[in-house]
């Protein structure tokens, strides 16, 4: 294992068995060996420990324990499978539209990991997850709105942000979808100067039936205004 992968692992209890381990060996190797001809991930394999695994992990101190996990955009599986892979006490479900992606992801079954091949905007699960996050999936506005129907209320929406974002956070409009931003935490990817943003959005009532809208409409009219 890579040794900052290993360090991170080692200080949040996760990922340091031999089964384990030897998963992710089978992940990787089958990633980059299916990339060649389906291009799943433009990350190289040099950067993979880091750019792919570290990187999904970072959010495992903000998932409580037990919680029932969407991962929306999860492409070829991250931050979904890692994220199950070291956490046997979440229930996580990865959703991707293309074929390509949740077809490999399938290749990799975890007990505690569903996948399915649907667009967000067309899937109609609602308040059926503590944890909603989502790695590289669209603008923040768009995301907040594909991601809002799916959390319980209580439940919270964690998704990937950059710091430059941060004015953003504070000034779309969430309290449509029936969110509101509760915290931001700036996590540095260990080893380098990269810092991923983690804004809280708290659902705090049923978001309304329109939402999530067509597709054609959300990004014609994103929430927060142009993107």
């Amino acid at each position: 294992m890579d040794a900052m992968l290993e360090a991170y692992c080692h200080q949040h209890g996760i990922l340091g068995g031999a089964e384990a381990q030897a998963a992710l060996e089978r992940f990787e190797v089958d990633l980059y060996e299916t990339n060649g001809i389906a291009n799943l991930t433009r990350v190289p394999r040099a950067d993979f420990a880091l750019r792919h695994i570290l990187d999904s992990l970072l959010i495992v101190p903000l998932v409580p324990e037990g919680s029932r996990v969407l991962d929306l955009g999860s492409g070829p599986g991250f931050p979904a499978w890692p994220l199950a892979l070291g956490r046997p006490d979440l229930q996580v479900c990865a959703v991707d539209s293309s074929g390509k992606m949740t077809n490999f992801l399938k290749r990799h079954p975890l007990p505690n990991l569903t996948v399915e091949q649907v667009r967000a905007e067309d899937w109609g699960v609602r308040d059926s997850f503590d944890f909603v996050t989502a790695r590289a999936l669209a603008p923040l506005g768009i995301l907040l709105e594909l991601c809002a129907a799916p959390c319980i209320i209580g439940g919270v929406i964690v998704p990937f942000r950059t710091p430059a974002e941060k004015p953003l956070m504070k000034a779309i409009d969430a309290e449509v979808l029936g969110l509101r931003l509760e915290r931001v935490h700036d996590l540095p990817l260990p080893s380098t100067t990269i810092i991923r943003t983690f804004p809280v959005y708290r659902k705090f009532k049923v978001t309304d039936a329109k939402y999530p809208r067509v597709w054609s409409r959300i990004k014609a009219d994103p929430i927060g205004g142009p993107t």
